[in-house]
Order: structure tokens, then C-alpha cells, then sequence
């Protein structure tokens, strides 16, 4: 495949899709790059990937991520993982503690990772960057405004970044995954991600790909 010799960074790599993800590039020749907040938690990653790097970064930190950027060496491809959820409970629920996490793990790290390694991406003849947003962007509720807002954001964001990549040249790209919900979904992402080098970058730039599980025969 396309992204054998890559390297590919995966960030929230720990997670049930970070580590699918992890062994789809690593069965594809990729070289895996796995970043999470708990080096003996990482270990995991070695089960899928047994070639992986593992770094222990905190992402909300542009200080630590910029050292992190400077550790990996160049990279080929960010695969950011890192989220979670809060919410529930109509718009009077929406905390500013649930805001304050959200925005930190979604936005924050997002921004901070795709600054550090934006001129690693642009220089690779195959830079990707990829995220997994929500169907909520496009159906937010009261009990999710929070979530909505903070995915909405993030979807900006890489637009922007897209943009950017577009403007430099033909060779980086920027994705976002929507799912309702990434259970089930986990083995669909990974192979969408390890695809992506597949594909010429002016064709997948800025593209909004849905995941959604089959229908069951009837």
C-alpha cells in the first residue's frame, strides 16, 4: 500500500480506535509513532504495532508538543484521536468544567499538534492529517452543545489547516471522519485512515467522509 515506509503518527493512540488504527498501518508497512498520556498504558500499542515508538506527551501543552515534534523526527501522516464526551442533561447541564474538558481535549491538543507538525506534513510528498468528528456538527441538541461546539471547532480548524495545505501545493491533505458513534466503527476508520495515501491529495483535501455501520440483512 501507499503508506508502507510512512511514518504515522497516531495521537490518543490507547484508545479501541487508536489501536486499530495502529494495526492497520502497521500491517500496511507503516512505520507507527504512538502518543498518549500514559507510557505503561502505550504498551498496548506494541500488541498491534510491535515496531511502534511510544512517547508520552501531554497534548494541551504547545510546549510539550513542539519538544514532542522535535523527538519523532519528520512525520508523514497525524492521526488525531485524542476527544471523549460530556454532556447530558439540556442546555441548563452544559458546565463551564464540561466545556473547560472539552475544549481542552478536542480543540486544544488539535491545534497544538497541527502546529508543531504542520512543516513536517507539508514537506512530505504525502502529508495526511485526519480527525473524527460527530454527527452532531450537523444535529447538535441541547444536552450536546457543549460536544457540538467543541467538534464544530475542531471540524473549522482542519478546514483551515486543508486550506493551507491547498494553497502550499498538491501534496498534503486534510480529513475528517464523522460517526455517530465510533463503537463498531473502530476496524472502518482504520482502514479509511491507512487509504488515505491511496488517494491524490487534491482529491481527499478538506473531504468530510462519514462512517456508519451497516444495516442489518432483513
Amino acid at each position: 500500500m501507499a503508506v508502507a515506509g510512512r511514518t504515522v503518527l497516531i495521537a490518543g493512540a490507547t484508545s479501541t480506535a487508536g489501536l486499530a488504527v495502529a494495526a492497520s498501518l502497521a500491517e500496511a508497512g507503516a512505520r507507527v509513532v504512538a502518543v498518549g498520556s500514559n507510557l505503561k498504558r502505550l504498551q498496548s500499542v506494541l500488541v498491534v504495532a510491535p515496531d511502534a515508538a511510544l512517547y508520552e506527551c501531554d497534548l494541551s501543552d504547545f510546549d510539550a508538543v513542539t519538544a514532542l515534534a522535535s523527538a519523532t523526527g519528520p512525520i508523514d501522516g497525524l492521526i488525531h484521536l485524542v476527544g471523549g464526551w460530556r454532556g447530558g442533561g439540556g442546555l441548563a447541564s452544559q458546565s463551564d468544567e464540561d466545556w473547560a474538558f472539552l475544549h481542552s481535549h478536542v480543540v486544544t491538543t488539535l491545534r497544538n499538534t497541527t502546529r508543531a507538525f504542520n512543516a513536517d506534513l507539508l514537506a512530505s510528498s504525502a502529508g495526511r492529517l485526519a480527525i473524527v468528528s460527530s454527527v452532531s456538527v450537523d444535529q447538535p441538541s441541547a444536552g450536546g452543545a457543549n460536544y457540538a461546539a467543541a467538534k464544530s471547532a475542531a471540524e473549522t480548524w482542519v478546514r483551515a489547516v486543508g486550506q493551507g495545505f491547498a494553497k502550499a501545493g498538491d501534496t498534503a491533505a486534510a480529513v475528517i471522519f464523522v460517526v455517530r458513534s465510533l463503537d463498531g466503527l473502530e476496524i472502518e476508520l482504520a482502514t479509511g485512515v491507512t487509504r488515505l495515501w491511496d488517494e491524490a491529495a487534491a482529491s481527499v483535501n478538506a473531504s468530510r467522509v462519514v462512517l456508519a455501520l451497516e444495516a442489518p440483512e432483513t
